[in-house]
């Protein structure tokens, strides 16, 4: 079964890097210089930051559907990032040099099931989750600090 890892939008973030150190406490942000490489993985680029590079750190809700799954999460993003666009059933070198926990949610957005596996694993448990019916989306953790990584869902 075909699927479709998805990056987040530039344009939803790109205003963060204007605001004030202030400004982002503000909204639970902060602004920090890269000091070592792997470890600082862009969500809207799907690549680790290069050290020296400015990122925000910030809270996002990468799970808004009413359920009790309903959820925030910390995550990164690079200045002046632009939004990869991922080929269908391409998992990215960001997530295949990790360990990822692998949430699988149904229509009512519920997690029906889960599992933590090493990133090169990862195309065929996302192939193998897919072919159960049952299975509506993915959300993909790091699995050591846990941080949002990617959405997934089936590709047409």
């Amino acid at each position: 079964m075909s699927f479709q890892i998805h990056s987040l939008p530039a344009e939803d973030f790109a205003n963060l890097f204007a605001l004030s150190d202030t400004e982002l406490v503000e909204r639970n942000a902060c602004r920090q210089i890269v000091q070592s490489k792997p470890g600082t993985p862009c969500r809207v680029s799907m690549a680790d930051a290069e050290v020296g590079e400015t990122v925000i750190l910030l809270n996002y809700e990468h799970q808004p559907a009413h359920s009790p799954y309903k959820a925030t999460h910390a995550i990164f993003v690079r200045e002046n990032a632009l939004q990869a666009q991922l080929n269908v059933g391409e998992v990215p070198e960001v997530l295949r040099s990790r360990a990822i926990s692998l949430r699988l949610f149904d229509r009512n957005h519920m997690m029906i099931d889960a599992d933590v596996l090493q990133g090169d694993e990862l195309a065929d448990a996302i192939k193998a989750a897919f072919e159960d019916e049952q299975v509506s989306y993915a959300h993909l953790h790091n699995a050591k600090p846990g941080c949002f990584a990617a959405s997934v869902t089936r590709a047409n």
